[in-house]
């Protein structure tokens, strides 16, 4: 074969190989994405619907301020002490079995609290929900890289992790309905609000093994082919991943890089979980007067614009296995947004802030979780990313505590914002030190994809 009729064979090949690749990627988004976004955001609301339940909660059981925070950061402890034997168990059982383990505690446990009756019981039952809940969405990223490629890895992620914005986009206007009017046998209406957003969780354990094959070789909806071509292209990121055969689950969690993303987890977890915790009363106190419906309801708007953001980001992050700067911009964007709003703004400039803050967040995390898989792969891999979600996690303990031991000091949220949003900016000058790019470039895999003949077995 002649130069010329190779390179024209290496083009119909790489061609070739596009369309296969994006047949296959559309294939496994539409029968892994959906049920597991839907769990991911039942588990959302169940785990920051807290900040709502405040609103009528905190007077009824007398919580301060201090305690509400503490309510809602111990929750990552116990998700904390976990996080790693449970994604280990994952990996080495599967995803379908322990991932329906993880949805019946965590929804028993959601709907329990509903029947708390002091700030000590609540303490528990919030402990104890990190627990059942610990190792979920560190298992789902190791989940998706059995199944993605490092090139539509954040992309994937993102569409696991609008969860996070679609779980305030539907469950504020419903936490807010419920809290004005689910008033039933002598139940106060934050109480049904935790009980009726807990079920959700125990009712799905009966479709996890049925959606949710635990690797591509089980999956019944892919050919032969299409298991091979999955296995072909993680076969060759893997053998390209640096160090990657001779890294064990001790090295990695003594792993400089590992420990590198859950510096930038911890301080980004202290301002992201602030946020999140706090924005309903934030609103609330912005909107003097409002029901639980409307603060509900114009919540959904800085989380539809954070929820766009994330999807536009992932994606360009993807296409140029960039990920440094695109984590740096999100979260220097995310503590601009936040210091602004202590200038106390009025209605309208501050939504538009809460909306900045919500781009610069939510445009974070999938480009952050992608990160790992890209110099880890197997046991390794399970140990790193609940390594840094663990630990990315205790700055969801502390923030919202620390901000609520200010407020009961300074009778304002403005000077515990302005932590957060310093919080915010560590994140992205840590994220900048960062290597460049991902170890495996996206041509590479092609041009390795066309040499093999389209992916091997294809």
């Amino acid at each position: 074969m002649d130069q010329s009729a190779e390179l024209d064979f290496r083009k119909h090949a790489k061609v070739a190989s596009s369309f296969i690749e994006v047949a296959i990627l559309r294939k496994l988004r539409i029968r892994l994405l959906p049920f597991l976004l839907a769990l991911y955001v039942i588990a959302f609301i169940d785990r920051t619907n807290l900040g709502f339940a405040a609103l009528t909660m905190n007077r009824e059981l007398a919580i301060t301020s201090q305690q509400f925070g503490l309510a809602a950061g111990i929750f990552f402890l116990g998700y904390f002490l976990l996080e790693i034997p449970s994604n280990l168990i994952l990996h080495r059982i599967g995803a379908p079995v322990w991932l329906a383990r993880i949805l019946i505690t965590w929804g028993a446990v959601a709907t329990l609290t509903g029947f708390v009756q002091s700030a000590h019981q609540l303490y528990i039952a919030r402990f104890a929900l990190g627990l059942a809940e610990a190792g979920y969405f560190p298992g789902i990223a190791l989940y998706l890289g059995y199944w993605f490629p490092l090139r539509a890895k954040a992309q994937a992620l993102a569409l696991i992790i609008i969860g996070i914005p679609v779980a305030s986009i539907l469950g504020a206007p419903i936490s807010g309905i419920i809290l004005d009017h689910a008033d039933w046998f002598g139940l106060s209406s934050w109480r049904w609000l935790l009980i009726l957003e807990g079920l959700p969780a125990i009712l799905c354990v009966f479709l996890t093994n049925r959606l949710l094959p635990s690797r591509p070789a089980e999956a019944k909806f892919l050919t032969q082919q299409e298991k091979a071509w999955i296995a072909d292209q993680l076969e060759y990121e893997e053998r390209h991943k640096p160090g990657w055969q001779s890294m064990s689950v001790t090295r990695t969690l003594i792993h400089p890089r590992v420990w590198h993303l859950a510096c930038i987890g911890v301080a980004f977890g202290f301002g992201a979980y602030t946020f999140l915790f706090w924005l309903p009363q934030m609103m609330k106190s912005v909107l003097a007067g409002a029901s639980g419906s409307v603060v509900g309801l114009l919540l959904a708007i800085p989380n539809l614009v954070g929820l766009i953001a994330m999807i536009i980001v992932s994606r360009h992050s993807d296409s140029t296995l960039e990920r440094r700067y695109h984590m740096a911009a999100a979260g220097a964007l995310a503590g601009i947004g936040l210091l602004l709003l202590e200038a106390s703004p009025p209605p309208f400039l501050s939504v538009v802030l809460f909306s900045v803050v919500a781009i610069g967040s939510y445009s974070f995390l999938p480009v952050f979780f992608s990160v790992p898989g890209e110099f880890l792969s197997g046991f390794p891999a399970a140990a790193g990313i609940a390594l840094v979600a663990s630990v990315a996690n205790l700055g969801g303990f502390v923030g919202p505590y620390v901000v609520g031991l200010i407020q009961g000091r300074t009778g304002s949220l403005h000077a515990g914002l302005a932590f957060a949003g310093l919080a915010f900016l560590v994140s992205a000058t840590l994220a900048l030190f960062l290597p460049r790019k991902a170890q495996v470039t996206s041509n590479a895999i092609h041009d390795s994809s066309a040499t093999r003949g389209v992916g091997g077995a294809v």
